[in-house]
């Protein structure tokens, strides 16, 4: 059977929106934090992309994974999704969507320590104890001067610490539905995780009282254009984008995305809002990108992902 050929310019676009689109939602967090609540902006965010995605699945007819994968999903995306991306919305309040954008690059490095089962292969090369090494250099640096000199507040370095944390969340959640696929298609996957995060963000909201004194008659323009930006291409362009290129180019190739996105974060907030960029900042983000380049140098040389 003949393969069926792919417009280079759709690849081109694929990359784009997994490129640009992702590293600029941490400026739209900045933007939707203006007027909600972190948890309940990541929870209209998520339940809303959960319906349409789950709405489209339906249209096509398609079923529900079985309950052994459902419910793995359900705790998958809200670690995911709650653990990291929610808690990424809370810390920047105190840091910006730069600093956070860097921190959360480290998540390749975090995946090496977490998978345990892979331990043996990965410890034994060369390139990927050097690349730990460098990278965790990397984050020190970056929490020692890339914050402190920024902003000395106790809080800011709380909220860095806070996002490394949820970048163990996200690695965690990913190790949970690795092998739990089953035979539904991704995007019904996706779907369920969306709508779970979106559950689980509501109850956070509520346990932290973030609905008193909030409502939406008060939100502003630039606030709902950031949620509008999350939900459209942040959670279904962008994320449809990425499942899209798994099935059709070589992960190692597609993870290509942890080195751009927080340069684009970076960038994007000293251009649009302001935010301040110092030497130290950007040397750390440096050393960290070296540090992921050469983990995943292994797997550039065979043609495929470490993990």
């Amino acid at each position: 059977m003949k393969k069926k050929l792919v417009s280079p310019l759709l690849v081109a676009f694929a990359f784009f929106n997994i490129y640009i689109i992702w590293g600029s939602t941490y400026l739209a967090v900045i933007y939707g934090l203006k007027s909600f609540p972190p948890f309940i902006l990541v929870g209209l965010r998520y339940a809303m992309a959960g319906i349409i995605l789950f709405g489209w699945c339906k249209f096509k007819g398609e079923t529900l994974p079985p309950f052994r994968n459902l419910w793995r999903h359900a705790i998958s995306g809200t670690m995911m999704l709650v653990g990291g991306t929610g808690m990424i919305a809370w810390a920047e309040q105190y840091i910006s969507s730069g600093q956070a954008a860097i921190l959360v690059a480290t998540e390749p490095l975090i995946f090496l320590l977490l998978d345990r089962k892979n331990w043996s292969e990965y410890f034994s090369n060369k390139y990927i104890l050097s690349g730990l090494i460098i990278g965790f250099a990397g984050i020190f640096l970056f929490l020692k001067l890339g914050v402190a000199v920024v902003n000395p507040s106790p809080m800011a370095t709380i909220a860095s610490v806070v996002v490394l944390f949820s970048a163990v969340l996200w690695v965690l959640g990913a190790l949970i539905t690795k092998n739990s696929k089953g035979s539904s298609s991704s995007t019904m996957n996706a779907s369920i995780q969306l709508l779970a995060a979106g559950a689980a963000s509501a109850v956070i909201a509520f346990a932290k009282h973030e609905q008193a004194g909030f409502s939406f008659a008060n939100v502003s323009a630039e606030a709902w254009a950031g949620l509008l930006f999350l939900v459209v291409f942040g959670s279904l362009v962008a994320y449809l984008s990425f499942v899209w290129l798994i099935s059709i180019k070589p992960p190692a190739i597609i993870s290509t995305h942890t080195y751009v996105n927080p340069v684009v974060a970076v960038l994007l907030g000293w251009l649009l809002i302001n935010e301040r960029v110092n030497a130290a900042q950007l040397i750390s983000l440096i050393v960290i990108l070296v540090g992921i380049l050469l983990v995943n140098l292994p797997a550039y040389l065979k043609g495929k992902r470490s993990d």
